[in-house]
């Protein structure tokens, strides 16, 4: 027997000593079962607290063959009686069919298996009888044969879901119910309907089978101790110089905050909104954290106790009475979100629902999520898939959930403070709705104010795993994002998404059933942890595999490179797909000879989880050097979205279809194709030169001439500050611009075969400045002066060096024909730069196994 503590005790109970003569461990099983006196060392023994109520428990009463008599040393008068007691298995019984004869479950629900007579002062007694699965549970409880009107004698609890040895899944729960293991006890509580005359004694007479009786408590509360109320919160100022310690215990207790007759659920330091301030202020604003307060949620019996480290105990009927506060020393209720609404997002022209990025909160700072998401969302690797957006994944993260246009949310009474978000075309809203008793639904309408769908411009996120196609359909939608790419992988011996990928559905369009406005298609990325990553989007057929190579972390240890990023890509484009060179340029590998051999459909800015660093100078940088050198590639926008840190769609993808083309994932692709794409964190764009736009190859003879440049920029999310003319991978013009909408002309003097692009700055107050969008540039090209920059030139040349060399000396081999296949397709992209910078009258250094005769003294 041990010691059973599942937290403090509450002082509204008296233990009362059984006055019997037998210890478990005397016990000589005559009337037990195997498994009971097998399981006997895991019974609660000493000093133990269950539930918040205390047991002493030296001996115990086995009511088996004869009536067990238990005398009160002091008589009382309490309301409750709460027994700490347990029933023996009884083996099922099979006919000479071998089928168990018909009864009421494993448990043998609602059979008699004693009774307890209480016995008063006054002679009177009242009998109760207890049944199985109602007043007393086994020892050992079967899945699904729960009790009734007892408890397990360990309360329900939070665990920390990283502790060593919990399994991925289950740490998701977050929430343990601690009614099974090798021996359970059960608590229940007796209501005494004779509270004016002392009790004295119980009698415990058995009836079918043993019933052992550990412990008896007297209680002194108003109501029945073993019910909770729902779930609240409160607010916890800490006292000064004292640091919030989160670490839970194997009970899932923390060492300063305790309930008694409860469990507290979460405490993290409370989150401080502008709420004041509230709809002036912009989406996506994170907290300010109040690091000297503490919300709390908990469920409780409405008599318990908070338990202080610093030697206070408040009960919680005072913080509903508002006695508790004590200034910022004290504790205060959150009014409870207890009124379910109906919330509702709706398009301000048609009224129809439609699916937004929604976030709400009460007066304190607590989220408020719908009642189908996550409280406590994870933002985790591969943890979490739900349709919830973290901004940050520290204790200031600003939490969001996706809805399909309607969804219930329980919401305190009083003010609640809503955000709702879809995209960057129609405005954002940030309102403060007042919730009443009688309040059952609220409807917020959208406005859209951008028309750039309305011009044939199409969104995409070129770039997202582990998603579902249905949550992914749902994310892209509340996001405005037309098109997911939802790309299934393999990570070392892990294959994600790989059962989404069939080759023939787009999910969401006509032909499958939807309306063919936000689509899903399955592609896959296929990885090399050094030669690098490639996106296959759109393909048909079957699934390009390998789809890593080359060992970890990509693929699994000991995999040979067996396989090329090139190959890859020819496969794709034979299927039918696009090819997109993700989070360029890293991994900084095989990426040149890929683009050198123009099997690259798109060059992918990335975002990942971050709204705020822009377009990353450094792939801007590497993808002017390709232009430079006359590969017009174009620029998509993709977020590697691998948890709920990331939004869909935090940069995206803008293509424009032709008038006249119906919105589809091949008509897509084919707009990628011809290059009139930019990529985006908000700023939309137009940008011609000579009226030709994005993507264009404007002829010029070998004088050249000046171009007309035409630009116009809106933005209804992050307020633009500059756009500049990148000329050549220079800024040309430079010009600040309105923040909400601006437009312009430019005049420049071509001397030399040039590319133009529109880079576009922008800037929320509290944040530095971002380069929040470029366009794909649109090419002049002077006769007789071709694309060519000596100084890029040589370092993708270096490049396809390095690749040669991974192949040579360290890559695990395939098998001698593969190596030599793979070596020949990257020596033919050298070749053609090589030859090319030769033809340009180019010297250049080589490694020592790449020097030719042109270069020997």
């Amino acid at each position: 027997m041990k010691s059973s503590k599942d937290g403090p005790a509450s002082s509204l109970f008296e233990t009362i000593e059984i006055d019997v003569n037998s210890g478990i461990e005397d016990l000589d099983g005559s009337h037990l079962s195997d498994e009971f006196s097998e399981a006997r060392e895991s019974a609660p023994g000493g000093s133990c607290v269950c539930w918040g109520i205390p047991f002493e428990v030296d001996r115990v009463a086995v009511v088996a063959d004869k009536p067990v008599s238990l005398s009160l040393a002091s008589p009382t008068t309490a309301p409750w009686f709460v027994l700490l007691h347990t029933s023996d298995l009884r083996k099922e019984e099979t006919n000479q069919d071998g089928f168990i004869p018909p009864i009421p479950g494993t448990g043998r629900m609602s059979v008699h298996a004693a009774d307890y007579v209480f016995v008063y002062e006054d002679g009177k007694e009242e009998k109760v009888a207890i049944r199985r699965r109602y007043e007393i549970g086994p020892i050992q409880r079967v899945w699904g044969e729960n009790c009734s009107s007892c408890v397990a004698h360990r309360k329900p609890h939070p665990f920390d879901d990283q502790k060593p040895g919990t399994p991925w899944g289950q740490g998701q729960t977050k929430a343990a119910m601690p009614d099974s293991g090798s021996f359970v006890t059960w608590l229940w509580a007796f209501e005494n309907p004779r509270k004016n005359v002392p009790l004295v004694g119980v009698r415990l007479e058995p009836v079918s089978g043993a019933v052992v009786v550990f412990g008896l408590t007297a209680g002194f509360t108003d109501q029945t101790p073993l019910r909770w109320n729902r779930r609240q919160k409160a607010v916890v100022h800490l006292p000064n110089e004292t640091e919030f310690e989160p670490t839970l215990d194997e009970n899932g207790l923390l060492s300063q905050i305790q309930l008694d007759l409860g469990a507290v659920i979460s405490v993290v330091p409370r989150k401080s909104y502008p709420n004041q301030d509230w709809e002036d202020s912009r989406q996506n604003l994170k907290p300010d954290v109040a690091e000297s307060e503490l919300l709390v949620e908990f469920s409780a019996h409405p008599e318990a106790q908070f338990h202080f480290s610093w030697g206070r105990t408040i009960p919680v009927a005072n913080l509903e009475s508002g006695i508790a506060d004590q200034g910022n020393k004290g504790i205060r209720i959150v009014p409870p979100a207890h009124q379910r609404v109906l919330f509702r997002t709706v398009d301000r022209q048609t009224k129809k629902p439609v699916p937004v990025k929604l976030h709400i909160h009460g007066g304190e700072g607590e989220y408020l999520p719908p009642v189908d998401h996550h409280r406590i969302p994870n933002d985790r690797w591969f943890e979490d898939y739900a349709p919830e957006f973290s901004q940050g994944t520290g204790l200031d993260a600003h939490i969001s959930a996706y809805v399909p246009g309607e969804t219930l949310i329980d919401l305190p009474i009083g003010d609640v403070f809503v955000e709702v978000t879809k995209g960057f075309e129609i405005r954002p809203i940030r309102k403060v709705v007042a919730i009443g008793p009688e309040t059952t639904e609220v409807t917020i309408e959208l406005e859209k104010v951008l028309p750039w769908r309305e011009k044939g411009w199409i969104t995409a996120d070129t770039h997202v795993h582990f998603l579902s196609p249905a949550t992914a359909m749902l994310e892209g939608a509340a996001e405005g994002v037309n098109l997911i790419n939802l790309l299934a992988s393999q990570w070392g011996e892990l294959m994600t998404n790989v059962g989404d990928f069939d080759g023939k559905t787009t999910f969401g369009s006509k032909e499958a059933g939807g309306d063919g406005e936000y689509l899903v298609r399955v592609g896959t990325e296929n990885r090399q942890h050094v030669l690098g990553h490639i996106s296959l989007l759109g393909y048909d057929g079957n699934i390009i595999s390998p789809m890593c190579s080359g060992g970890p972390q990509e693929s699994a240890i000991g995999d040979p490179v067996e396989v090329l990023m090139t190959e890859w890509a020819r496969q794709c484009r034979q299927q039918g797909g696009l090819v997109i060179m993700p989070h360029f340029p890293q991994p900084r590998m095989e990426n040149a000879a890929t683009l050198v051999l123009e099997e690259i459909d798109g060059i992918e800015m990335c975002s990942w989880g971050d709204l705020y660093a822009g377009i990353n100078p450094y792939s801007l940088t590497s993808w002017y050097q390709y232009l430079n050198n006359g590969y017009l590639v174009p620029a998509v926008g993709g977020t590697d979205k691998m948890g709920v840190s990331t939004a869909v769609g935090n940069i995206r993808t803008y293509a424009r279809i032709p008038d006249g083309q119906e919105f589809s994932n091949d008509t897509w692709m084919e707009a990628v194709r011809r290059k009139e794409t930019f990529c985006t964190y908000g700023p939309l764009l137009e940008f011609a030169v000579e009226g030709q736009t994005m993507g264009s190859v404007i002829p010029m003879t070998s004088t050249g001439g000046t171009v007309d440049i035409n630009w116009k920029v809106a933005s209804v999310t992050i307020p633009m500050t500059r756009v500049d003319l990148v000329v050549n991978g220079e800024i040309r013009e430079s010009r600040a611009v309105d923040a909400a909408e601006d437009s312009g002309t430019w005049n420049l003097r071509i001397e030399r075969s040039s590319w133009l692009a529109l880079l576009v700055r922008a800037q929320y107050a509290d944040k530095e400045e971002m380069i929040a969008a470029h366009s794909t540039p649109v090419m002049v090209n002077l006769e007789e002066s071709p694309f060519f920059s000596a100084a890029d030139a040589v370092v993708i040349l270096e490049q396809i060096e390095g690749t040669l060399a991974f192949l040579d000396d360290v890559g695990t081999r395939a098998e001698t024909r593969r190596y030599r296949e793979m070596r020949t397709v990257i020596e033919s992209a050298y070749r053609r730069l090589h030859n090319r910078m030769h033809a340009m009258g180019h010297d250049h250094h080589h490694g020592h196994r790449r020097n030719h005769p042109e270069h020997e003294d």
